[in-house]
This record gives C-alpha cells, sequence and structure tokens, in this order.
C-alpha cells in the first residue's frame, strides 16, 4: 500500500509542475472553515486541472507541497476499491510521513463516487484530523445522496462547467473584451463567439485540429453514455439510450414532451415505457450532459405536466454530434446564455404569455429579483424584432418583470456593462500574467488598453505584448515580487 501511495505522488507531483501553464479558471472554492468543498461537472469538463489550480494556489500561500495529499479514483491500479480501502490508503499516508499529524494537511480526491461508501472516511478524516477536504465528481446524485446520509451540513458544493466564452479566449491568448467596444472589436468577437460555438469549451479539445476535436467531443458523449448511464444504472437497451441523446441534442432550447417522443419510439418498434424514458432524462442531467428547465407557474401540477425545455452542457458538443453551425445560431446562443445563467447560480424558467408567446428565460437572483430574457441571434430582422418585442411586452404585464431583448451584440457588450462580467476580466488577466496583480486595478486598466493599442498596431498577439508590457512596468516602477 505504501509502495502505491508513493508512486501514486511522485505521478501527481509530475502532472502538477505539466498544468502551471494551464488555462486558468474563474472559479473559487468556497472558503468556509472545517467544510467540505465539492465541485460536481461532467466528465472532461476541467475538474482536475480546477484541483490543480488550488493546489498551486496553495503552494503560493507557502504550503508545504508534502502536506497534499492527491488521489484520483479513476486510476485502475487502485480500484475496485471500497470505503474500507479507501482509509487504509489515506492512513498509510500519514504513516509515511508521522509529522503530518501535527500540522494541517489537504487532501484532494477526484471522481470519489467511485468508492463506495466514501463519506464514511472523509466524516472520520473531518473529526479527527487537522485537515481540509476538497472532491470532485461527475454524478449530482450519488455525491448530493451520499453527502445527504452521513455529510448533512458538512459540505459545499460548486459546479464546474467546459471553458466559458472568456475562458476560451483566455485559453487561446485572445484579447478580452475591453473599450472602447467599436464596431471592429464587435466583428472580431463574433467571429471568435462562432469559433468557440463550433468548438465549444472542453478543455482537452482546444489545441486539436478540428476533425479530431469532432472525434473527441463525440467519444466524451460515447463515455458518458457507458460509464455514467449504461454502466451505473445497468441500461440494457443501448440504442433506444443513444437515439434519446441523439434526439435531445438536435432538439436543444425547445420543450421536449416525453409522450410525444414515447409514441416516436412506439411507432419504430422501440419497447420502453414513459417511466422508463423520465429515468433516462434524470440520468443524462444527473450526468452533466442535458440539463431540463421548468415553465414559470404558479401551479405546481402544471409545472410537473408541461414539458420541460431542453439544453446542454456545451455547444461544440452539440454541433459534433448534430447539425450545422450556420442553421443554428439562435438556438446556440440561447444554449450559451442558459449556461452562463447556470453559473451565476440563478433559478431558470420559461414562461408561455396568455397569447402563446414563449419567453425564453425568466430568472431569478439570490435576492429574489426576478428578470426576463428573450435571446436571438440578429435583430435587424424588423419581423423578428417586433415579434419578440410583442412578446416581451405581453410577458411584461402578466407577469410584473424587467425583461430585455439579447442578440449576440448584447451578449458581447454585456462583459464591460456587467461589473461582475468586468471583475472576471481582470482575474483572468491577473491569474494569466501574475506580475499584473502587483499593480492597481486602474494601473492594469491602463496597461491593458496600451497592450491593446500596441497589439493592433504590430499585429501581435495580445497576450505576449500584455506580458511584455507587464514586465517592463513592473522594472521600469521597482516593482518585485516578495
Amino acid at each position: 500500500m505504501e509502495s502505491v501511495l508513493q508512486t501514486l505522488q511522485e505521478e501527481f507531483h509530475a502532472a502538477l509542475s505539466l498544468t502551471e501553464k494551464s488555462t486558468p479558471r474563474i472559479y473559487k472554492f468556497p472558503t468556509a472553515e472545517n467544510l467540505i468543498k465539492v465541485a460536481v461537472g461532467m466528465r472532461r469538463s476541467g475538474k482536475t486541472y480546477f484541483l490543480f489550480q488550488t493546489i498551486r494556489e496553495l503552494l503560493s500561500e507557502n504550503i508545504p507541497l508534502e502536506r497534499i495529499l492527491y488521489l484520483n479514483f479513476e486510476d485502475d491500479r487502485i480500484l475496485p476499491m471500497d470505503h474500507k480501502a479507501m482509509g487504509r490508503l489515506i492512513d498509510s499516508w500519514y504513516t509515511l510521513y508521522p509529522q503530518h499529524h501535527n500540522h494541517e494537511c489537504y487532501l484532494f480526491l477526484d471522481e470519489v463516487q467511485n468508492v463506495e461508501g466514501w463519506p464514511l472516511v472523509l466524516r472520520r478524516m473531518l473529526d479527527t484530523k487537522n485537515i481540509k477536504i476538497y472532491v470532485t465528481g461527475s454524478s449530482v446524485k450519488l455525491l448530493s445522496k451520499e453527502i445527504a446520509t452521513s455529510l448533512r451540513g458538512r459540505s459545499l458544493s460548486i459546479e464546474i462547467f467546459p471553458y466559458s466564452y472568456l475562458e476560451y479566449l483566455t485559453a487561446h491568448r485572445q484579447e478580452l473584451p475591453s473599450k472602447p467596444f467599436g464596431q471592429r472589436a464587435l466583428d472580431y468577437h463574433r467571429s471568435y463567439l462562432l469559433e468557440y460555438f463550433r468548438s465549444g469549451g472542453f478543455p482537452g479539445v482546444q489545441s486539436m485540429p478540428q476533425n479530431e476535436k469532432l472525434e473527441a467531443l463525440q467519444s466524451y458523449v460515447e463515455t458518458v453514455i457507458f460509464r455514467d448511464v449504461i454502466e451505473r444504472y445497468q441500461i440494457g437497451n443501448i440504442a433506444l439510450m443513444k437515439y434519446f441523446i441523439s434526439f435531445l441534442l438536435k432538439n436543444i432550447a425547445s420543450p421536449f414532451s416525453i409522450n410525444k417522443f414515447y409514441n416516436d419510439i412506439k411507432s419504430q418498434g422501440h419497447k420502453a415505457g414513459k417511466d422508463t424514458l423520465y429515468s433516462y432524462l434524470d440520468y443524462l442531467e444527473d450526468a452533466f450532459l442535458i440539463f431540463t428547465v421548468p415553465v414559470f407557474t404558479e401551479s405546481l401540477r402544471r409545472m410537473q405536466t408541461t414539458p420541460k425545455k431542453i439544453y446542454a452542457v456545451d455547444n461544440g458538443l452539440i454541433l459534433a454530434n448534430t447539425f450545422n453551425l450556420s442553421d443554428s445560431l439562435g438556438k446556440l446562443l440561447e444554449n450559451q446564455v442558459y449556461l452562463d445563467l447556470r453559473r451565476e447560480g440563478k433559478k431558470i424558467f420559461y414562461y408561455y404569455t396568455s397569447d402563446g408567446y414563449e419567453i425564453d428565460f425568466i430568472t431569478q437572483d439570490a435576492q429574489g429579483k426576478y428578470e426576463m430574457i428573450q435571446v436571438v441571434w440578429d435583430i435587424n430582422d424588423s419581423k423578428i424584432l417586433e415579434r419578440e418585442k410583442r412578446a416581451l411586452d405581453q410577458a411584461g404585464k402578466e407577469l410584473g418583470f424587467p425583461g430585455r431583448l439579447l442578440d449576440y451584440t448584447h451578449y458581447l457588450r454585456h462583459f464591460l456593462t456587467s461589473d461582475e462580467e468586468f471583475q472576471k476580466i481582470m482575474t483572468l488577466y491577473s491569474n494569466s500574467i501574475p506580475r499584473l496583480a502587483w499593480f492597481s486595478p486602474s494601473e492594469r486598466e491602463k496597461m491593458i488598453t496600451e497592450a491593446s493599442r500596441t497589439a493592433q498596431k504590430q499585429n501581435g498577439n495580445f497576450f505576449d505584448v500584455l506580458t511584455n508590457l507587464t514586465f517592463e512596468k513592473s522594472i521600469e516602477h521597482g516593482k518585485r515580487s516578495e
């Protein structure tokens, strides 16, 4: 056991050093003390890299690497494993390094849902050790069920998604939206946004040629089908499950009726009850592949019986398995807006007016404030603009909520008009170029503007120009790292 542990730690140290230049994520674990920090998300969405980012932040605070234990429960060398074996493995780490008993240590467990009974071990660790615990998993249901049983009130969770648009730009070393944001910038970012839709935000595919990206994204869906659905829930009708997923991905941003789908597959000779289809949908949502949005209504019965709208975890994944980009821009933008709203932690619904107009999103924030959002790719078509405004006007009269129309130009500009989004931009720049954090916010803004102008004049890479400028300014002002 100890020799295996030493090998795993050596490999972890090597992997950590190899990811030093990985794209920083905007996410942060909650800072609450004495609670297990949990990150959940679809496979390949970047949970492991986020753990490594968190570990590097600890190292920057002078936490010794020797006090950090990382275990990946996707590693076949330690599987299958139950909670007893898991407990022995962690205990052996303290046996190898007995001095850790006298210090605060850090435990990082990747894909922990693969260990049956894992909360029993973590509860013992919390009760008997001076330790901070971080875990990831790709099953919301398994994690929440286990936590509710053994760790109620002792954990906090966050959701990890593939790259956001800002993270995508950072990964490709492209300039993030900045003022002034005129037509030139809008044209550039329209092109970037379309490429983001085409490639998606999964970190592992970003540097691949397009044909390899398609194959990789298709394989991601296959992995979810077999690892997180078929194997986990012992599903025998594989052909139906694949058809079900394909149907959902082709009907993104649309209401989905189990009854209609049931009649469809029945006419094709598939045998499955409606309850089975409801379970399939639940499994896919649990695996973070598909999401459902209920209708906004005070009637619980109507909310349960009205078809829910369907969204997916990533636009690139949708396109790799379904249709052409040009045929679906409105749907893809709506899917992107849904993901952004979900990242913001808002409650999300859709709505039908009394005349049958559909409102894409009714959102509620943590303070209870409601907002209506209607999404369309381009509002230059006067008929489309009139129709969407009519829907918002009628919904506003019925609900009394403020509403807004959002096309791709508004989507791109909101990164500059939102204080929260602007702060994300500053954080991404500072995380990507650590020296930038040495300067005041106003100094950083001036340097970003100067780098943008220089990159345009020289036709150079913005991040390279900003990195060099930051270094020059730090020397010029006598700034030194501590």
